[in-house]
């Protein structure tokens, strides 16, 4: 077992999370760069210093032992303890350290984009060595990442508010109906009504807008989505779909044919 922890265990351990992401031995050397021989005399160094087995490896494939999927998570954090102990120290005195972790819903509007933007680059110019993650998620997933902590910040979507959780409204859309090249209410884009409209099938969110005037959903559901790459699939395919202004307009196969 360690009894103190030294360089030569940071690289060990550092050795063995390539090999688990990498799925074994052999898959590992083009991420560390050494040969298999070099690699297993580490892991097995590695074990002789835990005092006990990580993982299975031979002709039956790789597999990790019950103490070693253990290690893993023990190891993780302790790397991202060395990496988060590291940027403070770097920079002891300064402002703001540490990593803001932002989780956005995707192909928000490019109005909305380039605010967000703008507030990034005024925060850079602050005293501060903090460094961004940023992510694509659901609004669903937002939520749950904001209330487990693992974002700190959630751009998008949220039809309830949660007591614990903060909201400031960044930006609104305009909310369309959009049909494909093809489809029958195509060529009649703007002199389609509510009621024709929704006698055709259609793609929906996946999640509510309540706040959305006029954001019912229409009785003739046949498609969800979650995200903008989705709905213009199922556009394509012939399904009329209620989206926002400013992206499925960027297709030129697309066309909006009744406000909603």
């Amino acid at each position: 077992m360690f009894s103190q922890l030294t360089d030569l265990d940071l690289r060990l351990i550092r050795v063995f999370l390539a090999i688990v992401d990498a799925g074994g031995v052999s898959p590992a050397q083009a991420t560390l760069n050494v040969g298999q021989p070099t690699i297993s005399t580490q892991l097995a160094t590695l074990e002789t210093r835990l005092g006990y087995r990580l993982c299975e490896r031979g002709r039956g494939g790789f597999r990790l032992t019950a103490r070693g999927e253990q290690f893993v998570d023990a190891a993780r954090a302790l790397l991202a303890a060395v990496e988060s102990f590291g940027v403070q120290a770097r920079n002891v005195g300064r402002k703001l350290v540490g990593t803001l972790d932002i989780g956005m819903i995707g192909h928000t509007p490019v109005s909305a984009s380039a605010r967000i933007s703008d507030a990034i680059g005024r925060f850079r110019s602050r005293d501060q060595s903090v460094r961004f993650s940023i992510l694509v998620r659901s609004p669903g997933e937002l939520e749950e990442l904001l209330l487990n902590g693992r974002i700190q910040i959630g751009i998008g979507y949220f039809w309830h508010r949660v007591p614990s959780l903060d909201y400031t409204e960044v930006f609104a859309e305009d909310q369309f109906a959009y049909c494909a090249k093809g489809h029958p209410l195509f060529a009649r884009a703007g002199d389609v009504t509510p009621e024709q409209a929704t006698a055709h099938e259609w793609a929906w969110r996946s999640y509510p807008l309540p706040e959305a005037e006029g954001s019912e959903a229409p009785r003739n559901i046949t498609a969800v989505a979650d995200n903008m790459e989705a709905v213009a699939m199922l556009v394509l395919s012939g399904i009329t779909w209620a989206t926002c202004r400013g992206i499925s307009r960027r297709r030129s196969s697309s066309k909006g044919c009744s406000r909603r």
